[in-house]
């Protein structure tokens, strides 16, 4: 029987894996590996793994001598040696094309939420105050406000859209997308540091990677303005927290929402909000992430991954294979199906 080991999950049963995979003869074991310790040991005889939170590194992959595919249970692979998965003929596969539309929606929403005083109000209110003066920072008009979104992929450029109906100006900054797309999309391709002097509300939706860790730094919130507020709905890491909490502190910029902290608290197998002093903050505001959260996107991301590892067991190549350009395409695979980049 083929073994296929689900490293970690925070989902309440395991139905839409095994409806996928168990039709192949494949058993699917769920594991509590969140840190990927010990994972080369609880399954060493996997087929293929599907990976959520644990950090799946050379050391790991080497020691899973038949897995033929590590799959990743969402878009970004930064906690996956995929180098090293190639290297022992291990596929690599992610999902994609999901959660768009959820993501784009939280930032808004965040975004609103901030720059509308909404949370501030409330606390007023329920402690006895009710006065329109009890604002964090001046309250600007959307129309004509100025929103600076840092990444523009597929999820900036569906949350630039959304941004537009309410009127907003939408500059962004992203170096591997043209001035000339932008503009189609009436948006101003704009330079990082002028986007982040001009715009009432920064709004960080850039992949991790090692050019977007600590994006927002000291120097960069020093550029923002003191009414201006901070959205992340990336990786905690692309935000340095100890700067953020400098400048929330100070009031150098009015209020941040992020979506994960920098210390990623699913990643940990215990956390507590006090290893992180932007929680004792009035003006800042997280979310246990779950941009990417709505009933429909969880099925479908499971769905996705789960049929792409039976694809690979199959010997066939998946839907949505991650070959990144350092991969020969003349690797050899223990799937056994052939690579190309189309």
């Amino acid at each position: 029987m083929l073994k296929v080991y689900i490293s970690d999950y925070d989902y309440p049963d395991l139905t839409i894996e095994r409806s996928v995979l168990e039709p192949i003869g494949a058993e699917v074991i769920g594991l509590c590996c969140k840190t990927g310790d010990r994972l080369a040991e609880q399954a060493a005889d996997a087929d293929a793994i599907l990976q959520q939170y644990a950090k799946i590194g050379r050391a790991t992959i080497a020691q899973l001598k038949s897995c033929k595919v590590v799959a990743r249970y969402g878009i970004g692979v930064d906690i996956l040696d995929v180098q090293a998965c190639y290297e022992h003929g291990i596929a690599v596969t992610n999902v994609p094309e999901y959660c768009f539309d959820e993501v784009a929606d939280h930032a808004v929403s965040l975004a609103l939420m901030l720059l509308r005083s909404i949370p501030f109000y409330d606390r007023k209110v329920r402690s006895g105050s009710y006065r329109w003066q009890d604002w964090n920072a001046p309250i600007p008009r959307l129309r004509g406000a100025t929103f600076g979104i840092i990444g523009y992929g597929r999820i900036g450029q569906n949350l630039a859209r959304k941004l537009q109906a309410f009127g907003i100006k939408v500059v962004a900054f992203d170096p591997f997308v043209s001035e000339a797309w932008m503009r189609q999309q009436g948006v101003k391709k704009s330079v990082l540091d002028d986007l982040l002097s001009e715009s009432n509300c920064v709004i960080v939706t850039a992949p991790y990677t090692k050019e977007t860790h600590h994006i927002i730094d000291t120097q960069a919130l020093s550029l923002m303005r003191e009414d201006a507020s901070l959205v992340c709905v990336s990786r905690g890491k692309c935000v340095d927290n100890k700067a953020l909490y400098e400048a929330l502190m100070s009031r150098s910029i009015a209020a941040a929402a992020v979506d994960d902290p920098e210390e990623e608290p699913m990643k940990m197998e215990s956390w507590s909000p006090t290893i992180n002093p932007l929680f004792t903050l009035d003006n800042f505001f997280c979310t246990p992430h779950t941009a990417y959260i709505s009933t429909e996107a969880l099925e479908e991301c499971r769905r996705t991954a789960a049929e792409n590892v039976r694809s690979v067991l199959l010997g066939q190549r998946p839907w949505d294979l991650y070959l990144p350009a350092g991969v020969p395409v003349t690797t050899q695979l223990r799937a056994g199906f052939q690579l190309s980049r189309t």
